[in-house]
This record gives structure tokens, C-alpha cells and sequence, in this order.
């Protein structure tokens, strides 16, 4: 019992993000609600969900700056 191909297979799992991607892709919503009128300071004020929260609707941004 147990020594066929089934159990001797690693167990393979998907990796996971890295923190310099995360790093990466925060910097670029940063620069993305500034370029949308977003005072810069009061962008680096806010936590990464803030951020994500208002990139959902760039429009809305726009037309408040």
C-alpha cells in the first residue's frame, strides 16, 4: 500500500505573491489617484485599502477634483 506514483508526487501549491510585487503594485496606485487630481499628501496619508477603495471609481474622482 501506498507506493505507486499517487503518493510519491510532491505536493505542489501555488506560490505566493512576493512583498516587492505588493510594494510594486501600491507605488502604482499611488501614482494613479495623483495623476487623478488626488492631493499627494493626502495620498500618502491613506492605508493601501483606502487607495483600492477609491480607484474603483476613477470617474467619481475626477469630476470632485
Amino acid at each position: 500500500m501506498g507506493t505507486g506514483r499517487k503518493f510519491s508526487k510532491t505536493v505542489i501549491t501555488r506560490p505566493r505573491k512576493g512583498g516587492a510585487a505588493k510594494r510594486q503594485r501600491q507605488a502604482v496606485h499611488r501614482k494613479r489617484l495623483i495623476a487623478l487630481g488626488v492631493d499627494e499628501a493626502e495620498v500618502n496619508r491613506m492605508n493601501p485599502k483606502q487607495v483600492r477603495d477609491l480607484l474603483k471609481r476613477p470617474a467619481a474622482i475626477a469630476k470632485q477634483a
